[in-house]
């Protein structure tokens, strides 16, 4: 006899939460915008901090240029880019970040600062 009981509580249960979620509403266009704003800034300021940073290490990167141009050093270095790779991989794991966007990253940014060292290197020839 309980488990009849059982089942018509638990289905009598089920249509109450079910009922209960249906009963919420959306939030608005303006609302979600609104939400969603104060996110959008803080992400606004990250990039601006990011772009900052990657000028300042580009600057760096100028002076490698000049340094390895005036001894004649070849502007890729393979053995010191796969230790910024490796120590960036790392770093980003323990930020949740993936090895294959971190090394996308890597990637790009090491593109231009060989760019970057590169043209350095024409200049002084």
């Amino acid at each position: 006899m309980k488990r009849p009981y059982f089942f018509v509580f638990t289905f009598i249960i089920s249509l109450s939460c079910g009922a209960v979620s249906y009963c919420q509403t959306k939030p608005s266009e303006t609302e979600i915008k609104q939400h969603l704003s104060g996110y959008r800034s803080q992400i606004d300021s990250l990039d601006a901090a990011l772009i900052k940073i990657l000028g300042e290490r580009e600057r760096v990167v100028k002076k490698v240029g000049i340094y390895k141009a005036e001894n004649h050093v070849p502007a890729l270095q393979k053995d010191r880019f796969q230790q910024v790779l490796e120590k960036a991989v790392a770093a980003g794991a323990k930020e949740g970040l993936s090895q294959v966007c971190i090394e996308e990253i890597m990637n790009a940014i090491h593109k231009e600062s060989l760019r970057i060292e590169q043209e350095d290197i024409e200049k002084k020839q």
